[in-house]
């Protein structure tokens, strides 16, 4: 079985799981007062689509140490997607975000709950809040009722608050950056803990531990996940920018409009001209970029080699994921799955 088609069965084992999971929990917030329908509704919105890449480092951390396949770690692994939505839909509410996967952000679609409501646009920013709270007490609800054993779970307890508190800390980190001077080794910083970690570092860790994986094969874990991670974060940078809407489902102008203190921003400062940066600076942090202005800062971009840098920094942090993977001691098959999650994980386009 080739591997694309080994994530995609592996994926939509997630997704029957967390399609489950969420309607029961869904069902229990409608069952409370009718009204509640709405925010029931963006529980299933904030985890119906995703790649699921998370979800399946956690599992390939768990086969990894040669346990066999078990529908209680599938359940284990879906419930850091539930972390991941819910993070998600505190971004969104961060950053003022309107749209993802080409629909209405959580904040967004709920201000229709609130029709006739004396302050919708706040309103439906506190449900959105909660929205997310929610989804963080399900993924630990989901992860602690997953059938695999009280001590396996133990095990892996510890690196769960690690991967709750460093998750908060890179949302912190982008927070207090934002609209300070370009620093690439500080925006480097903030995705290494706002994405880079919970993405792929720290889901296959606690599949290790799970598992009961040994020292070596846990630190293998990090130095395989953490430029692994910040090459993925790197690559949504570049898609942020560059990509096509259509296929990444969110707008160009979000990260420029925020003034996030991404690094390839950072770099493109810090490469400009006098004359460039001060036409970024007139640009960045405006809601209102025209399309026109948002092709010259991507022509600023290209011109200042920022988009080659940050290219450069994907590919080497690719090379030593899979540098990692030739000498690890783990199992064949997740060796393969590994570096076939890692090169996509890298690559894609959305």
């Amino acid at each position: 079985m080739g591997e694309p088609q080994e994530h995609a069965l592996l994926k939509k084992r997630i997704d029957e799981v967390l399609s489950a999971f969420v309607t029961a929990e869904a069902e229990a917030l409608t069952d409370i007062d009718s009204c509640l329908a709405p925010v029931a509704e963006q529980l299933h919105a904030a985890t119906r689509q995703g790649k699921r890449l998370r979800a399946a480092f956690c599992y390939w951390g768990w086969r990894g140490t040669g346990q066999p396949d078990s529908e209680a770690v599938v359940r284990a692994a879906g419930a850091i997607e539930l972390v991941h939505a819910a993070a998600v839909v505190h971004d969104d509410l961060i950053d003022r975000s309107r749209t993802r996967h080409n629909l209405p952000t959580a904040h967004m679609a709920l201000r229709q709950a609130l029709t006739g409501h004396a302050r919708p646009k706040s309103g439906a920013r506190a449900l959105a809040m909660l929205v997310g709270d929610l989804l963080m007490s399900m993924a630990g609800q989901l992860f602690t009722t997953s059938g695999l054993p009280g001590a396996f779970l133990a095990r892996a307890r510890p690196m769960w608050a690690v991967l709750a508190r460093e998750l908060v800390a890179g949302e912190c980190l982008e927070v207090m950056r934002t609209g300070c001077e370009p620093d690439p080794d500080a925006s480097v910083k903030v995705i290494r803990y706002k994405t880079a970690k919970y993405t792929v570092e720290h889901p296959l860790r606690i599949g290790g531990l799970l598992a009961g994986a040994p020292p070596r094969l846990l630190q293998e874990y990090s130095d395989y996940g953490l430029p692994l991670g910040e090459a993925f974060q790197l690559r949504d940078d570049l898609l942020g920018l560059l990509g096509d809407p259509r296929q990444t489902g969110k707008s160009a102008t979000d990260d420029l409009a925020g003034n996030r203190p991404t690094v390839l921003m950072a770099h493109v400062l810090a490469r400009a001209t006098e004359a460039e940066r001060d036409e970024l600076h007139l640009l960045l942090g405006r809601a209102d970029l025209t399309g026109q202005q948002v092709d010259r800062i991507r022509d600023i971009a290209h011109h200042t080699g920022a988009v080659t840098r940050v290219e450069d920094m994907i590919a080497a942090r690719l090379r030593e994921a899979h540098d990692v993977l030739t000498g690890a001691e783990l199992t064949g098959e997740a060796r393969r799955a590994l570096s076939a999650l890692a090169t996509s994980a890298a690559t894609r386009t959305h």
